[in-house]
């Protein structure tokens, strides 16, 4: 019996069979014919404006299904705008700098064909990289039904688009946010660059777990008993030859215990289960505790350099886990950084833009410093202040491009303020005039710019809009002002970013500069660009308004 026959089936104009692979094609190619974008636009030109200005995806291969959830959830808005009679153009937009980019240029050529290659030349690349996917990914949101302008986007590396980008970036000039300041920031080793706190990603990896005696030296007060040492645990050994002091709460307990393995001082509370970790059951606390700022200005001794290492005060000091005693190192964190300058510390970081060891570090020059940790721990074992050493598995902060471990590093940066003028404020204020869906988003990002650190927005790399400062030959002063920026953003509009890196100093500075220093009139160009995630920040400028 043939059951097709039984079946009872309506007769419309819609056939029964939606047969989408090939019927979509064909309706988005008669959308295209008839103009369906710019008629719908028509339509609405004297009603109310309804705009969805479009964040844009990133010119790097082809559409994923977070690339087509993302614009499928953006037309279903601006088509029932548009619907409800709303004048809604869609200007699509591409994200076109960055390190993704510059990465998959370097891995097309090779390392060493690209260290062979100019700045000019590597950028030349990497924006024919960049639009050769700006049109397959056109293609593959037109291919999903999108309405918009796709015949006139805005692309980051647009000439106007780069002028306007300059300019915004004048106006934290003017209001004196933007500073230049050696302190610690997250450093990729493997992409030699800079990292904002955004571009970091946390993931599982394995450290040396230490526990490291420091010992006091003899000070006149006696406070202390003889041959005592204050213990710090760690899971960076590689930041030990940078340490400058050892940061204790002032309002915690330490206490003294009697081991086989000397006279230590640690956390009151903590004394248990350090003793546990280290492996020494046979232990006396001695009578008797001081409150961490009792012990404040005593001087130990640095495991196994001829340095003196401070003891000092942090807020930051927690009875968590660890020792309650925290080996600082001002040049690798950003709070030791910040407890450092408190104290006068010297910022010390000797390890270079590849993660290797300077001479600074003696020895242990040229060793990667995830590769030194086992000739540290020789050194600490050599020096008997090793207590313990083990491996860690735990969240630690990796590359969100390379996926490689991070350091924090202090280096030169450019920073923009968040306190400079309020801006956190009025960050925090503006949370408010939004509607959050789901609302715990509020809370979210609340959070995340209450503790969020000053922005570095420089990077060492070429594939970017420069930073538009120019460094006097004479004195070596960093010359940056609002009048630079407007100079240098009206070459950009006729010849685009390029220009920074073909042209010389001379030609860019505005008629008649001089160092505000010495009255120099020579200059050298800044070689650090714009932190991508600044080029589409300034969208608003550029498309919008």
């Amino acid at each position: 019996m043939d059951y097709k026959d039984t079946l009872n089936l309506p007769k419309t104009r819609f056939p029964m069979r939606a047969n989408l692979p090939q019927n979509e094609p064909l309706q988005v190619e008669k959308w295209q014919r008839a103009g369906t974008y710019l008629k719908m636009l028509e339509a609405n030109k004297e009603n109310g404006k309804y705009i969805l200005h479009d964040g844009p995806p990133y010119a790097n291969g082809n559409i994923h299904l977070g690339h087509a959830l993302n614009k499928i959830l953006k037309d279903f808005i601006v088509k029932y705008k548009t619907m409800a009679g709303f004048f809604s153009p869609y200007v699509p937009g591409w994200d076109c700098h960055g390190l993704p980019i510059e990465l998959q240029v370097e891995k097309n050529i090779g390392r060493a064909k690209k260290s062979s290659l100019s700045k000019p030349e590597i950028r030349r690349l990497c924006k024919e990289y960049a639009e050769r996917y700006i049109s397959i990914q056109r293609e593959e949101f037109k291919r999903l039904g999108v309405l918009g302008d796709w015949e006139n986007p805005y692309r980051t590396i647009d000439y106007r688009y780069e002028a306007v980008e300059i300019r915004e970036l004048g106006k934290f000039v003017a209001a004196g946010s933007l500073y230049r300041q050696k302190k610690p920031v997250y450093w990729c080793a493997s992409c030699v660059t800079a990292l904002a706190e955004a571009e970091v990603e946390y993931e599982e990896h394995t450290s040396s777990s230490i526990y490291v005696k420091f010992p006091v030296k003899d000070e006149p007060t006696r406070r202390l008993p003889e041959s005592s040492s204050f213990v710090i645990w760690t899971t960076t050994p590689w930041t030990l030859p940078a340490n400058r002091a050892v940061a204790l709460h002032p309002t915690f307990a330490y206490a003294h215990v009697k081991t086989a393995l000397g006279g230590l001082i640690l956390n009151r509370e903590l004394i248990p289960s350090v003793m546990k970790a280290i492996g020494l059951e046979d232990f006396e606390i001695t009578p008797g505790i001081w409150m961490g700022a009792d012990l404040e200005g005593l001087i130990c001794r640095h495991p196994w350099l001829d340095r003196d290492v401070k003891i000092i005060l942090g807020e930051f000091v927690t009875q968590d886990q660890g020792t309650g005693c925290v080996h600082i190192a001002p040049g690798h964190g950003q709070e030791d950084y910040e407890v450092g300058q408190r104290y006068g510390l010297e910022v010390s970081a000797p390890v270079d833009g590849e993660g290797r060891f300077t001479a600074e570090a003696g020895d242990l020059a040229g060793e990667s410093v995830f590769q030194a940790d086992r000739k540290i721990v020789q050194k600490l074992r050599d020096s008997g202040a090793l207590l313990k050493e083990e491996k860690l598995a735990h969240s630690y902060p990796h590359c969100w491009r390379c996926k490689r471990p991070v350091i924090f590093r202090a280096t030169e940066q450019w920073f923009i303020s968040m306190e400079k003028n309020d801006l956190r404020r009025h960050a925090l204020e503006a949370i408010n005039q939004v509607t959050w869906i789901p609302p715990w988003g509020r809370d979210r990002i609340r959070g995340m710019l209450e503790s969020r650190p000053d922005w570095c927005i420089s990077r060492q790399r070429s594939w970017g809009v420069p930073i538009p400062v120019f460094y006097c030959e004479g004195c070596h002063q960093a010359v940056l002002r609002q009048e630079i920026c407007e100079r240098v953003a009206t070459i950009f509009e006729q010849e685009g970013s390029d220009a920074w890196f073909t042209r010389p100093a001379s030609e860019l500075v505005p008629p008649g500069l001089q160092c505000p220093g010495c009255g120099g009139k020579e200059f050298s160009k800044e070689e650090d660009i714009l932190d991508v995630w600044f080029d589409s920040g300034v969208s608003h400028a550029a498309v919008v308004e």
